[in-house]
């Protein structure tokens, strides 16, 4: 894979002007190593290469290779978005996103590799950008190669990106609409569970919500998470007194819905490669949508 970029600043070295385009050292030496190219103006250089104002610098990519530790799962994926270097899919409830050692199947990655694998696409690598609890439905976001994954995770592309989820809690004196802004961290006694706590072991999470629908004594909730705390929505909510339907783990039960109403229905982001904005779409599945009937 090649990406071609033209240099700014006269002087610069070829891996400072490619450090600006996002590409790390640790890509470099990939590419330095393992079977890639860098040239400018056509002819191969190295990183330390001074450029001049306009200089085309390319980059060749090599392929990244078969992860033989990930089993491929032959899972049908709903694919809602996809090109050259993302991947959006349907997470259903009930399926972790990531392997465990106990359980080195039956995950979404499982499902991304057998899918790539059967596309048989140059990079077989899985990159999970953002990932869901086992008993959350929704969006997940996947990169399909290494330098579309890297570019996300810097300030100007993950800064652009929203995840919108629903989620059903009763309704109880509710507000239309709030923010909540309280800090998250591990509880002391659980390798699991969080709370809202106030100490150096907390992290700023940041919460907005308005309700979408009362029926049935039940409150629809348009979420939008600012920040990706572990389980931010389900402690910030129980926290106040409204646990999720379904969330056994912070205060919900399972008398309407065998897991945690909460679902990632909207995600958006500025796609690096086109500068387009990307909006993808997930209707609420059945059994959060039979609670509001």
């Amino acid at each position: 894979m090649q990406f071609a970029f033209r240099n700014e600043i006269e002087g610069s070295m070829v891996k400072s002007m490619l450090s600006r385009h996002g590409i790390s050292r640790r890509l470099l030496t990939k590419v330095k190593f393992d079977g890639g190219k860098i040239t400018v103006n056509g002819q191969e250089k190295n990183a330390i290469y001074r450029l001049e104002k306009d200089d085309l610098v390319t980059v060749t990519v090599p392929d990244e290779p078969d992860n033989e530790k990930l089993i491929p799962d032959d899972f049908p994926l709903n694919v809602l978005f996809e090109d050259d270097h993302y991947l959006v899919v349907e997470k259903p409830a009930g399926k972790p996103s990531i392997t465990g050692s106990l359980h080195p199947t039956g995950a979404m990655s499982n499902a991304v590799k057998g899918y790539i694998s059967q596309k048989n696409y140059a990079n077989q690598t899985v990159h999970i950008i953002t990932r869901l609890d086992r008993d959350t439905s929704g969006l997940m976001f996947l990169a399909k190669h290494r330098y579309a994954h890297a570019l996300m995770n810097q300030h100007k592309f993950r800064d652009t990106m929203e995840k919108r989820y629903f989620a059903i809690v009763n309704d109880q004196d509710l507000p239309d609409s709030g923010r909540i802004d309280l800090p998250i961290g591990r509880r002391d006694d659980s390798i699991i569970q969080r709370q809202v706590r106030f100490d150096e072991k907390a992290k700023d999470a940041l919460t907005s919500y308005v309700v979408a629908e009362r029926k049935n004594d039940l409150a629809l909730l348009d979420i939008i998470l600012h920040t990706g705390r572990t389980h931010q929505i389900r402690v910030h909510f129980s926290h106040l007194g409204y646990p999720l339907i379904g969330d056994d783990l912070y205060g919900g039960n399972h008398d309407l819905i065998s897991r945690q109403a909460l679902h990632c229905h909207h995600l958006q982001f500025l796609n690096p490669f086109t500068d387009e904005m990307v909006h993808v779409e997930l209707d609420m599945p059945e059994d959060m949508k039979n609670l509001l009937k």
